[in-house]
């Protein structure tokens, strides 16, 4: 990641100060981490238990609002449930209580207890993570049909059906853009009885092409409003000479979120995608377009909920030095090559001691700040006597 820019954050403008500490802040975090995507919270809105159907391979956040909780995780089987602790490998508690699942398996369907740190149960979340390899895509403006009701017979007659999610967000505005909706496999055995489908089996084995979810989308169409831009990521990029492209990830980008496309500022379209019109890019729909590959340079934008995340610019192959006199570079290559590399070492040695200067300010505020409590500690135990 090699710039970032600011628009603008919040209601109100940032001193100079302020801008500068923040600016700063996001350089050490861009050279330390990749552009990434961001985990998706899930909640149970006023209700302590609720039943979910989510895409695997899509980072989540299960709210849990007791700090010190100890989770548990139990599998579903054909007659009960069996604590599984074997898969925990990918789940992390958070300080205030609620569990990051990164990139969540379909055998990570299950229910998960969130118990405060004296054992009484705070949440209980019951998720069936749908494999989004199987993602069954269609698109509206194409004609292309949703999957259709089917029966499954097992011990009794099964109704299989998708469960649609509300349509998202227009991902774009002032202009056509497109919005996308979730569907998700359910079961239904009676009218009591409804379920996500590998809820409702468990490690029942049964196949069939219709156990799978779905992912719609249309055409859309709406006003813009004034939005708050946040802090932009401007990063470089480079096709790789073996495959002939590279990947590009949207910052904040879900599957569960609107993220929209352009290239060279013409919108890319899930409309192209599916009818075969692009050929120089796709997004991938394991994460509902938040990863682009491209074959060819170009600027390339992303925006998620309507809002730019990032630019992406393509790296070109080119010398600077070179420009700066070409008598000299044509009689002094050796030299020029030397030039190069001094300069890279200046600006990775800048670089290394941005960072560890901030972390020495860091550890010294920290440092700073305990001998002050401590000092205001014997204070008040001196009044005291």
């Amino acid at each position: 990641m090699d710039d970032l820019t600011k628009s603008r954050v919040g209601p109100g403008p940032l001193s100079q100060s302020q801008s500068t500490m923040l600016t700063t802040l996001w350089l050490l975090l861009c050279f330390a981490l990749p552009v990434q995507e961001s985990p998706f919270p899930i909640s149970c809105p006023n209700r302590k238990q609720c039943q979910l159907a989510l895409l695997s391979d899509n980072d989540i956040i299960l709210h849990c609002n007791a700090p010190g909780a100890q989770w548990q995780f139990f599998t579903p089987l054909k007659t009960t449930w069996a604590s599984n602790f074997t898969t925990n490998l990918n789940m992390v508690t958070m300080l205030n209580g609620s569990l990051l699942i990164k990139n969540p398996l379909p055998s990570h369907t299950g229910i998960y207890n969130c118990n405060d740190k004296d054992g009484k149960k705070v949440m209980r979340y019951e998720i069936d993570f749908q494999d989004v390899i199987t993602l069954h895509i269609t698109h509206k403006d194409l004609d292309q049909k949703p999957l259709q009701n089917e029966s499954l017979s097992l011990s009794s007659k099964q109704f299989v059906f998708t469960q649609w999610e509300p349509w998202q967000d227009c991902n774009q505005c002032g202009k056509p853009g497109e919005r996308k909706r979730l569907g998700y496999c359910y079961i239904q055995e009676s009218l009591e009885n409804v379920m996500p489908c590998w809820l409702y089996l468990g490690d029942e084995k049964v196949w069939s092409n219709r156990l799978r979810p779905e992912m719609q989308v249309e055409t859309c169409h709406i006003p813009c409003t004034h939005i708050y831009a946040k802090y932009v990521v401007f990063d470089n990029f480079q096709l790789r000479n073996n495959v002939g492209s590279a990947w590009l990830t949207c910052p904040l980008g879900s599957i569960y979120r609107p993220v929209f496309w352009e290239a060279n500022n013409l919108s890319l379209t899930w409309k192209d995608q599916l009818s075969g019109k692009s050929i120089s890019t796709i997004m991938d729909s394991s994460n509902g377009g938040s990863w682009l590959q491209v074959f060819q340079s170009a600027i390339y934008r992303c925006f998620v909920q309507r809002e730019l995340m990032a630019q992406f610019n393509s790296k070109v192959n080119v010398d600077p030095l070179k420009f700066l006199s070409s008598e000299n570079s044509k009689q002094q290559p050796e030299a020029e090559e030397t030039q190069k590399e001094n300069g890279n070492s200046v600006f990775k040695g800048l670089n290394v001691m941005m960072l560890v200067g901030m972390v020495l300010t860091v550890l010294g505020c920290l440092l700073k700040q305990f001998h002050f409590s401590r000092r205001r500690e014997r204070n008040k135990m001196f009044l005291v006597k």
